[in-house]
C-alpha cells in the first residue's frame, strides 16, 4: 500500500469512514502535504492545487502566511492560552482593534473558537437582551454544526441529530414581505449571513438589509450578521455588510480571523447589549475562547487586512475575475449560467444540480480545489485567496476553462 492508501484506511477505520468513501468514490484521492500561499499540495508533493475553497474563507491570506508564522512564533516565545477568567493584555487589545474597525458602535467582543460557538453566542446575547426566544434565520442557510447554530441552519443537518427546535423560524432570503409578515412580539433576532454561501451566494439587493434592520427595531428584535465566510476583505471591504450600508446589532467573525494558524472567533456587540452580562459577568465562557496566541494571530490578520492597498488589490483582482468569468460563462452557455459576486465572494451557477458536483471534481483534474454549494448543488463556490498576483488569477482561469472543457464533455 502507498502511504496514502494507509492514510485512507486509518481516516475510514478512526475518523470517518462515510468521507473516505464519498472522495474515493467522487475520484478525489487527495491527502493535504504542503500547502504555502495560494497552493496546496497532495501528500508526497505528486499534485498541487490552487486552493479556490479556501475552508470557506479561513485562507483568505493564503495559506501559511509568513507574518502570521511569525506572530504565532513570536508569541509562543512567552504566552500560552492564558485563563479565560481573568483579565488578559492579549484579549483585550484584540477587541480594542477589532472595535476600532468594525463599523457603527460595535464595542465589545466576545469571543469563541468557533463559528458555531460564537452564532450560539450571538443567539444567546440576542434572546437575554430581549426576553425573547424566536429566531428568523433565511431557508437554505448554514450558521454552524453547534447547538443553536445547528438548529439555525437547515433540517438536512439538524433534524437527523434531533438538534431542530421550533424556536427557529425560516424565510426566503432576500424577500422583505416575507420577513416582514414572520417578525413579530416573540422573535429575539433575525440572523443571516451576508451572502449565504452554503446557499450558493445569491447576492442580496442593495437596500434588503438597510430594511432588515429597519424591520428590527420597528418590531424590537435585533439584527446579527453572520460574517464567518464574508469578513476580512473577502467581499472588497473589510465587512461585508458594509457594502449594504448597514450597521448590525451583533456581527460574527470567524474562519478567517484565524489566519487558518489558530482557532479564534469573535461575537461583536454594542455597549448595551454588553449589559447582559452585568448581573454575572461569568455567564458566558469559554475555556479556549480568546486564547491569548489565537490573539496575536487574529491582532496581525487584522493588521494585514486594514493596511493600506489591501482591499485596492482586492479590488484589482475582483475586476479581473469579473471580466474572465463573465467572458467563459458566454463561451460555456447554456450550461454555466450565472456569475455572482461580491468582491472575491463567488458563486458560479450551472444549468442543474448536477454540474456543481462534476465541476468540483473537473476542477480538481485541472489543478483547482473547489466545492459545490451544498444547499444548491448547480453552484460551485469560487473563494480564491486575496493574495494573488495577477497571473496566479490568470493561470486559475486557464484552469476553470480546462474544467468547463471537461464538464461539457461529460455531460450527455
Amino acid at each position: 500500500m502507498t502511504e496514502k492508501s494507509h492514510i485512507f484506511a486509518k481516516f475510514a477505520r478512526h475518523v470517518s469512514s462515510g468521507k473516505v468513501t464519498f472522495f474515493q468514490e467522487n475520484g478525489i484521492d487527495f491527502v493535504f502535504g504542503r500547502r504555502e500561499g495560494p497552493y496546496v499540495w497532495d501528500i508526497g508533493g505528486s499534485r498541487r492545487l490552487y486552493d479556490c475553497h479556501c475552508n470557506g474563507g479561513v485562507f483568505n491570506l493564503g495559506h501559511r502566511h509568513p507574518r502570521i508564522v511569525q506572530a504565532l512564533q513570536e508569541a509562543l516565545q512567552s504566552l500560552d492560552i492564558g485563563n479565560h477568567h481573568f483579565v488578559s493584555k492579549q484579549r483585550a487589545l484584540l477587541a480594542e482593534r477589532i472595535a476600532a474597525l468594525t463599523p457603527g458602535d460595535l464595542q465589545y467582543t466576545v469571543f469563541g473558537v468557533s463559528g458555531g460557538e460564537a452564532i450560539d453566542t450571538a443567539i444567546k446575547i440576542a434572546r437575554k437582551a430581549t426576553g425573547r426566544r424566536k429566531v428568523l434565520t433565511a431557508v437554505g442557510a448554514y450558521h454552524g454544526h453547534t447547538g443553536l447554530a445547528v438548529a439555525a441552519g437547515e433540517p438536512r443537518f439538524s433534524v437527523p441529530l434531533h438538534s431542530d427546535s421550533p424556536d427557529f423560524i425560516r424565510i426566503p432570503f432576500n424577500d422583505l414581505q416575507a420577513l416582514e409578515k414572520a417578525l413579530s412580539s416573540e422573535i429575539a433576532a433575525v440572523l443571516l449571513e451576508v451572502i449565504p454561501a452554503t446557499l450558493g451566494m445569491p447576492i442580496p439587493d442593495a437596500d434588503y438589509f438597510t430594511a432588515v434592520k429597519e424591520l428590527c427595531a420597528q418590531h424590537g428584535a435585533l439584527f446579527i450578521a453572520d460574517e464567518v465566510q464574508t469578513g476580512l476583505g473577502r467581499t472588497g471591504t473589510l465587512w461585508g455588510i458594509e457594502q449594504f450600508h448597514t450597521v448590525p446589532d451583533i456581527l460574527v467573525s470567524a474562519k478567517g480571523l484565524s489566519g487558518g494558524l489558530y482557532p479564534i472567533t469573535a461575537t461583536v456587540i454594542t455597549a448595551e447589549l454588553e449589559r447582559v452580562f452585568h448581573d454575572d459577568p461569568f455567564s458566558h465562557i469559554s475555556t479556549f475562547g480568546g486564547s491569548e496566541l489565537g490573539c496575536m494571530v487574529a491582532l496581525e490578520v487584522l493588521n494585514l487586512t486594514a493596511a493600506s492597498g489591501f482591499l485596492e488589490q482586492v479590488h484589482a483582482l475582483a475586476r479581473l475575475f469579473d471580466h474572465h468569468l463573465n467572458r467563459l460563462r458566454e463561451a460555456f452557455a447554456p450550461l454555466f449560467v450565472e456569475v455572482r459576486q461580491k468582491g472575491l465572494m463567488i458563486g458560479l451557477k450551472f444549468a442543474d444540480d448536477r454540474v456543481g458536483p462534476m465541476m468540483t471534481r473537473a476542477c480538481f483534474e485541472a489543478g483547482l480545489l473547489c466545492v459545490f454549494a451544498a444547499n444548491d448543488p448547480s453552484v460551485v463556490q469560487f473563494l480564491p485567496p486575496l493574495i494573488l498576483t495577477q497571473e496566479q488569477a490568470l493561470e486559475i482561469i486557464e484552469r476553470l476553462e480546462q474544467a468547463l472543457t471537461l464538464v461539457q464533455q461529460w455531460i450527455p
